[in-house]
């Protein structure tokens, strides 16, 4: 439960501000995606996703990594919402500012479910594994942190382009 719980409150909260705050379509598509990566993680446990082990063998990965699929989404969406609430409801008109306001946001939401995993884990030492899906490797932490970094990158550049097709096309 405690793995689905954030897909959960993501919905709740899109729910409960659809009729004041709509995201482009496009956007929900994203947010889509990446509640079923949550979900899919909170049924199988991350370190047991199918999709992970097929990972593994295909990449050669010495671990199930479905785990990154998700902390590269946990950079890449709320990079998006954010640079979409940002753009709609502030006066910021620096395209480079937004980029990097909205990056930190997403990467403190990355920050802030690290140390939260740190204090589940503190919580019930002997259930940690289950919970992390560390699967003994010591730099999970790190990069988690990093993978949600490329995805916050990654949805720059996709919101760049956007905006470019957008000026191009004239709106």
């Amino acid at each position: 439960m405690i793995e689905a719980a954030p897909a959960i409150v993501w919905i709740t909260i899109l729910v409960l501000t659809y009729k004041s705050f709509r995201f482009p379509n496009w956007m929900y598509v994203v947010m889509l995606l990446h509640v079923i990566v949550l979900l899919v993680g909170a049924h199988y446990s991350y370190a047991e996703v199918p999709l992970g082990y097929w990972m593994q063998d295909w990449f050669g990965f010495s671990r199930n990594n479905y785990d990154k699929i998700g902390h590269f989404m946990q950079g890449f969406t709320p990079t998006l919402m954010a640079m979409e609430i940002i753009r709609r409801k502030t006066d910021l008109k620096s395209f480079a500012w937004l980029a990097f306001i909205s990056f930190s946001i997403a990467m403190m939401i990355s920050v802030v479910y690290e140390i939260i995993e740190w204090l589940a884990s503190l919580s019930n030492p002997t259930d940690t594994e289950a919970f992390l899906g560390t699967q003994g490797y010591i730099w999970d932490t790190q990069s988690d942190m990093f993978c949600c970094l490329i995805g916050s990158v990654c949805a720059v550049v996709v919101m760049l382009v956007v905006k470019r097709l957008s000026f191009a096309a004239g709106k």
